[in-house]
This record gives structure tokens, C-alpha cells and sequence, in this order.
């Protein structure tokens, strides 16, 4: 049963990397400006009720939102993963581990956590005994 979840999560995570890069491209953009476009020229022309038309101009404006949010959210973690990366490497004593983390999959990203947590848990016992007189 663990194969079958880490392989339907693993197709998961692939889905949702490809998803996270279609819908934040600019071309992907523009096709849903003209598909908006002829969807609001098409209700305007057709639908003789204004709440209608009302309805239709701000779920159009909300779906091309949803392309804008995604392209700033990508470029905004593309930059993030550079200046984190650069610390990394610029640290001697950091693992080279933790580069490039946005590629390992959720399951290999937890076992990191753990070891964090781990290592974090052995510095505060270290730092309380050493504190006591």
C-alpha cells in the first residue's frame, strides 16, 4: 500500500510542477485573454440580463487573475530558491543537502525535516547542559 501512495504522490507532485509552470506562463496568459475575450464579447451580444453580463466581466477578471498570481508566485520562488541556494553554498559548514530542495519530492523534504528537528532537539539539551552550574 506504501508503494501505491508513493507512487500516486509522486505522479501528483509531477502533475502539480507541470500545472504550476503551464499556468504561469505568458503564453498560457494570453490565450485565456482571448478565450476570456470572446467568452465576454459572446455574453454580452447573447444575454439581455445586465447581472448577467456583471457576473460573467468579474468570473473573467477572476480567471485571469488566478495566470497573473501564479507568474508573480513562480518568479517570486525561482528568486527565493537563488538567494537561499547562494547562502548554502556561500556557508562552509551548511549541507549541500538542502540545495535545490524544491525539486525532492514531499516524502524526501519531511525526512529532511526530521533530521532538522533531530539536530535541533540535540543543540537545546546540549545549551540546557551546559547553562546549569
Amino acid at each position: 500500500m506504501k508503494i501505491i501512495y508513493r507512487h500516486a504522490e509522486t505522479g501528483f507532485e509531477k502533475l502539480v510542477s507541470i500545472a504550476t509552470t503551464v499556468l504561469g506562463n505568458s503564453i498560457t496568459f494570453m490565450f485565456a485573454v482571448i478565450m476570456v475575450a470572446f467568452w465576454w464579447i459572446n455574453s454580452i451580444s447573447f444575454s439581455t440580463d445586465i447581472h448577467e453580463v456583471i457576473g460573467d466581466i468579474i468570473f473573467g477578471s477572476t480567471f485571469l487573475c488566478l495566470f497573473i498570481i501564479q507568474k508573480s508566485f513562480n518568479k517570486f520562488s525561482a528568486a527565493l530558491h537563488v538567494k537561499i541556494n547562494e547562502l548554502v553554498s556561500a556557508n562552509e559548514n551548511a549541507r549541500n543537502a538542502v540545495m535545490n530542495l524544491e525539486v525532492k519530492t514531499e516524502h524526501e523534504i519531511n525526512e529532511l525535516t526530521k533530521e532538522y528537528i533531530d539536530l535541533a532537539e540535540q543543540h537545546e539539551e546540549e545549551n540546557s547542559d551546559t547553562a546549569k552550574p
